[in-house]
């Protein structure tokens, strides 16, 4: 499997009690499509997937996969801590007809080292062997900051449908030696926004992120401009996204993220505990900063140039 463009890692859809609003997400897909994304990463980080319930989870990537209906990719994130919960979301993944699946390690009893994190995922991945399967490496959530080399060298012979790595840390040059790992035998998904001209540069085919389920045009702009030659313009675009990037550290970064969705006329709903919503004077704070930025000028630029 060979991925090209921009995956939106995206945002749960909650109703105000913290029920699922499964209702936002055929609006939400409709809206990344039409903005150029190539698929969506969904019950991720983002999509607050260790908040939620298996049956939730499931619940959920069916909703996505009726709405995509083959009109991009779904890549549903299994992850748990339980391996057999993971089996069971990898199982369903394949039955509702998602493209591809991926895991973290445990986060909480860790797997002690590349073989046991190997061996780990070997057993969530055999559970959907026909489907491509990619590693989720995020260390600063997981702390499992092992060797990506290792892991791939080990896994290519214990999972036999490993597609790659969905490597979210900054370690670029790490990142680099993966994807040239046996010239290039996996496909290696970066997964910093902000680092993504960085990313490029080495050698980057797709990124996976947050900041594009609202931003995708300006990050296409980025790509495009790099793959012109226009490198003093791909740097201006990719710092206007930093500029929006560094508000997302002001509060908890998911819910501020959440409100610039509100903000951009897309309320998804709250969090869940213990991700906490940002208060009326925090989205107001939010608005202002964007506002100083001029950050939705710069999108819509972005996306009347594309």
């Amino acid at each position: 499997m060979r991925i090209q463009g921009l995956i939106a890692a995206t945002f749960s859809t909650f109703n105000e009690d913290g029920s699922l609003d499964l209702s936002l997400i055929p609006r939400l897909v409709d809206k990344l499509i039409s903005e150029g994304v190539q698929g969506v990463f969904i019950c991720g980080t983002n999509g607050e997937g260790p908040n939620l319930t298996s049956e939730e989870r499931m619940t959920i990537a069916e909703a996505y996969v009726k709405a995509v209906n083959k009109r991009c990719l779904v890549l549903v994130h299994v992850g748990h801590p339980s391996i057999a919960e993971a089996r069971k979301l990898a199982v369903h993944a394949k039955k509702i007809g998602a493209d591809a699946i991926s895991a973290v390690a445990a986060f909480y009893f860790k797997p002690a080292s590349v073989n046991n994190l190997v061996d780990c995922m070997a057993e969530i991945a055999a559970a959907a062997p026909d489907m491509p399967f990619y590693y989720y490496h995020i260390p600063v959530i997981t702390g499992m900051g092992i060797d990506m080399l290792e892991f791939l060298r080990l896994a290519e012979g214990k999972i036999p449908n490993l597609a790659g790595i969905k490597y979210t840390a900054a370690t670029l040059h790490e990142y680099q030696a993966c994807l040239n790992y046996k010239n290039g035998r996996f496909d290696i998904l970066y997964g910093y926004d902000e680092l993504l001209l960085p990313a490029l540069a080495v050698g980057a085919q797709a990124a996976i992120g947050s900041t594009y389920t609202f931003a995708a045009p300006l990050y296409l702009k980025v790509m495009a401009y790099f793959r012109e030659g226009k490198i003093a313009e791909a740097q201006q675009m990719q710092l206007h996204a930093i500029n929006m990037i560094r508000c997302l550290s002001r509060y908890s970064p998911i819910p501020t993220q959440k409100t610039i969705m509100k903000l951009m006329g897309m309320d998804l709903g709250p969090c869940r505990l213990p991700l906490v919503s940002l208060s009326a004077q925090q989205e107001q704070d939010i608005s202002n900063y964007l506002q100083e930025i001029k950050f939705a000028a710069v999108l819509k630029e972005a996306a009347s140039n594309a």
